[in-house]
């Protein structure tokens, strides 16, 4: 009876070992587990980029149309990245109930951060003038379809400008400007205005010095544009050719023709044959 109770007294104990070790490596397995979800969850948490609030276009928008809030949405920005003079909240982009609205000043696309040199004061004239910088003036010139480029002219290129005049009684044309604003076309401003027009007039954006220098130069000549490209600000230097530079002037000397001849006599008539020239007579 002993030896029974001792028999079953050593496989209770061996079990009850055994699933001690079970429960020993199950709770291994759980505390690895937790472990690496403890990892994930903190990698995750150190990759995490703080953001705050930028108001985008919704949708793109004009130059001259009013900004009204349903062309504008929230975003989240990347904090510390976003661009400068933009709007973090509604108000201060609409101001209250009953502000003036505000104008686009510059053609946005859907997405793009709204900034402050984008638009318009309260109530400001999305006009030319809000266009121009600081010390700036708006000056307009006379140009026709012969003027070069007239009819691919757009807001926003970049164009040289050329004078054809006469000086001491020559016929001269000379660059007399380089990389200059292009700011309107006719009475059209709008950057995205569509199709091809044959431009009148162009305006564009000189300082006062170079307005007395353009009223000087349509006073006294014609003036022709030349459209440069969206990425060429190189500058060209000094250009002025006369007329001497395209027509060449070339001296033909002319060799008269030696005829040599002997005359016979036929009767009363003189007959004169020419005959080849011999060297030397």
């Amino acid at each position: 009876m002993r030896i029974i109770f001792l028999l079953v007294l050593i496989i209770g104990i061996g079990m009850a070992g055994y699933a001690a070790y079970m429960v020993m490596q199950r709770f291994q397995t759980y505390q690895a587990e937790f472990t690496d979800l403890e990892n994930q969850l903190r990698e995750a948490k150190l990759g995490q980029v703080d953001t705050e609030i930028v108001l985008v276009a919704k949708s793109d928008l004009r130059f001259g149309s009013e900004l009204l809030r349903d062309d504008v949405t929230e975003l989240q920005w990347p904090k510390g990245q976003t661009p400068p003079n933009v709007f973090s909240s509604m108000e201060s982009l609409f101001g209250g109930e009953n502000t003036a609205p505000r104008y686009v000043l510059r053609i946005m696309e859907q997405g793009e951060p709204i900034l402050a040199t984008k638009v318009t004061e309260f109530g400001e004239d999305a006009g030319i003038s809000s266009r121009l910088e600081p010390g700036m003036r708006a000056f307009a010139i006379s140009v026709n379809v012969t003027s070069g480029v007239s009819g691919f002219l757009q807001p926003g290129d970049r164009v040289d400008v050329y004078w054809v005049g006469n000086t001491t009684g020559e016929t001269i044309t000379k660059l007399i400007l380089e990389d200059v604003d292009l700011i309107a076309i006719d009475q059209q401003d709008d950057d995205d205005f569509g199709g091809i027009v044959v431009a009148r007039t162009v305006t564009l954006q000189v300082s006062p010095l170079v307005v007395a220098k353009l009223v000087q130069a349509q006073a006294t000549g014609d003036l022709t544009l030349a459209l440069r490209g969206a990425e060429d600000s190189a500058a060209t230097g000094g250009v002025e050719i006369d007329q001497s530079a395209i027509i060449v002037n070339e001296i033909i000397e002319v060799v008269e023709e030696r005829v040599c001849t002997i005359r016979t006599r036929n009767g009363a008539n003189v007959v004169e044959v020419v005959i080849p020239c011999v060297e030397g007579e």
